[in-house]
């Protein structure tokens, strides 16, 4: 049974950081893109950005670009996502999913490629 659970999520200031952490089991991890999405209320789930299985490519959101960065530990089977420079529009139930790297890259930014997803973290960003 695959699972992937995300941690780090919480309450910070704007202008603040946070550091998610998304741990996955039942897959051969290094095997699987990892993407990050997220959802507001009463918005459509965004894609954030995602790595590849090597951790060797990145690909962001344009409004994520210099803000959020995604890394990975292949020995942890563990993604993660730095989230610097935090906004209030960033609030949001923040999501990680997987997507067999056999099934390339064209796809990374739509959440509907993606096979397995995590149950969310909660980020609430106060000004």
């Amino acid at each position: 049974q695959v699972q992937l659970v995300e941690s780090g999520g919480g309450l910070v200031q704007d202008g603040g950081s946070l550091r998610l952490s998304c741990t996955a089991s039942g897959l051969t991890f290094s095997n699987y893109n990892m993407g990050w999405f997220r959802q507001a209320p009463g918005k459509e789930r965004e894609f954030v950005g995602t790595i590849t299985w090597s951790g060797g490519n990145t690909y962001y959101a344009d409004s994520m670009k210099g803000r959020f960065t995604i890394s990975r530990d292949n020995a942890k089977n563990t993604v993660y996502l730095q989230t610097n420079s935090l906004k209030p529009e960033d609030t949001a139930v923040y999501y990680c999913a997987a997507l067999h790297r056999s099934r390339g890259v064209r796809g990374i930014f739509l959440r509907e490629s993606y096979e397995y997803w995590g149950q969310g973290t909660q980020v609430t960003v106060s000004s």
